[in-house]
């Protein structure tokens, strides 16, 4: 990894028992830290105790308040609402993408078994990560949030998980909703969820639709394999019975 040494190491937490089947990377917000999403930590804690859940702090800091904790941001307060926001973004993204990497061979653990979360500008890394390196993400889940900056193609295999605030104004539903039309558009695979009267949060309801979509949503590319070798059986069972044996009885 390519940190400053002072940089603070980030919060790990590891199954009790067993071993590691699943890597969960949780990106925080602009000007917050890892603090921010315990809340999300504890909740999938609860529901995979088997994944290794990590949450590092962002790379870019600022003093805050006499006496209150260091703030962190992914991308330096200056350029945080300039028209070079999403290029920003984009050259940071290595140093992340090493880092879940790294985290992957330490843990023996794949793309396709590692879940990276972010809320408002955690949710554009993560976004962006898994565009930037198609392999490194099974899932993204995307809390007030969207990519950096325009796309031309979606993630071939990452489910993506967009949940969001009917209210947010920092973020509009409107936005995420034509986010979600081009994705499909690109026969990218996502999911959006969006609670009315939430702003720009991280809310319970939200992080509890988080696990029900972890749990129940099968990945489009999973179906379609499953779908490939339904038709490649049936293809198979038609060319061995041409003249298939009818004797017998039918059962109802």
């Amino acid at each position: 990894m390519t940190m400053k040494s002072d940089h603070p190491q980030p919060y790990i937490f590891v199954p009790k028992q067993g071993e590691p089947r699943l890597l969960f990377v949780l990106l925080h917000g602009e000007a917050s830290s890892p603090e921010q999403l315990f809340p999300l930590a504890k909740a999938i804690k609860s529901a995979f105790p088997l994944a290794v859940v990590v949450l590092p702090f962002a790379y870019a800091h600022a003093a805050s308040a006499e006496g209150s904790p260091m703030l962190y941001s992914w991308v330096a307060a200056d350029h945080q609402h300039d028209e070079n926001y999403a290029s920003q973004v984009r050259q940071v993204l290595p140093e992340l993408i090493e880092q879940v990497k790294a985290l992957q061979v330490k843990y023996g653990l794949t793309g396709e078994e590692t879940a990276l979360a972010g809320f408002s500008q955690g949710a554009s890394m993560a976004l962006e990560a898994s565009l930037a390196q198609p392999d490194l993400a099974g899932r993204v889940l995307a809390f007030s949030g969207l990519y950096a900056g325009p796309f031309e193609t979606a993630p071939p295999a990452t489910l993506l998980h967009f949940f969001h605030g009917a209210d947010d104004t920092q973020v509009l539903a409107d936005d995420i909703a034509a986010t979600l039309a081009q994705l499909d558009e690109l026969q990218g695979d996502a999911t959006l969820d969006v609670a009315s009267d939430l702003g720009h949060e991280l809310h319970e309801a939200l992080i509890q639709q988080a696990i029900v979509r972890l749990q129940t949503c099968v990945p489009l590319r999973n179906w379609q394999a499953a779908l490939a070798l339904l038709q490649q059986q049936a293809a198979q069972d038609a060319q061995n019975n041409t003249h298939p044996d009818c004797s017998g009885r039918t059962l109802h």
